[in-house]
């Protein structure tokens, strides 16, 4: 008995109806194929049936990082390890696979100066991440110290935390500049303290933990918040020179050596 056929319009509405596009798309060309080599049905089902999932995987990627505010210029690609000598590759490598430290709900912390790589870095192994199929959010701590503010002073505090979940890793970038002066940081020990041991933080400061206590309220939270935040911790401490001070001086010598490469070309010498 042979088997129903149905007119393309009918197929192209089903699959509409089914969240199917990629095979929508594909199919006539891939049953063109199948009907010219003879393949076996199973065959044809799976070569769709994988276009498919590859697609909705890459827009599923794509949706993360949209959702992650990562700067997208900051991955690791455009990470220069050798402005950042005490950071070990292999480890940064190692931790922008997942392992098992997200599972964990294991923390990283970034300390060093300004301008010494600690976003650029946090922000790459936030990349990899999304690349392996984590959702990760990159934020100002300040700013969502004033978010999370506004939550509890609307009572929906828990509701805010509870969303945040959904995030493998949270990055919260220079938590030295929350200060408790400006903002009810007790919300930030809140935020650690549901997290801790369930879902990873990422943070960067400028200050070391001595200077903490001008973001907690009192220095019993942050002794709280430190205790916390170093178990089933990574620490990176960037003391370095300044690194977009040093990419930003390496650039400007690699223009300066091509400019004689240029004038030689145009056959012009500048006289000095």
């Amino acid at each position: 008995m042979n088997a129903p056929a149905h007119d393309n319009g009918r197929l192209a509405l089903m699959l509409n109806e089914l969240r199917l596009p990629t095979i929508g798309r594909l199919w006539p060309e891939f049953a063109e194929r199948s009907d010219k080599e003879g393949w076996q049905a199973s065959r044809l089902l799976g070569a769709l049936f994988e276009h498919e999932l590859a697609e909705r995987a890459k827009r599923r990627i794509e949706r993360h990082r949209n959702e992650s505010h990562l700067d997208p210029s900051k991955t690791l690609a455009t990470l220069e390890f050798g402005l950042l000598p005490m950071v070990s590759k292999a480890h940064v490598m190692a931790l922008a696979s997942g392992e098992s430290w997200l599972e964990k709900g294991a923390t990283i912390l970034m300390f060093g100066p300004p301008g010494t790589g600690k976003s650029h870095l946090g922000s790459a192994i936030g990349h990899a991440l999304i690349d392996v199929g984590y959702r990760v959010l990159f934020t100002r701590t300040s700013e969502l110290v004033q978010k999370l503010q506004a939550a509890r002073k609307s009572l929906q505090l828990p509701s805010a935390l509870a969303k945040l979940d959904r995030f493998d890793l949270i990055i919260l970038d220079d938590l030295s500049y929350a200060r408790k002066d400006q903002a009810e940081t007790s919300v930030l020990f809140e935020l650690i303290a549901e997290r801790y041991e369930r879902k990873s933080l990422l943070i960067t400061a400028n200050q070391p933990f001595s200077g903490w206590n001008d973001v907690f309220p009192d220095p019993g939270m942050t002794v709280a918040a430190i205790d916390r935040l170093v178990h089933h911790s990574t620490i990176f401490e960037l003391n370095v020179e300044s690194y977009r001070r040093r990419k930003a001086s390496d650039k400007q010598s690699a223009r300066q050596r091509q400019l004689p490469e240029k004038n030689q070309e145009g056959g012009t010498t500048i006289m000095s």
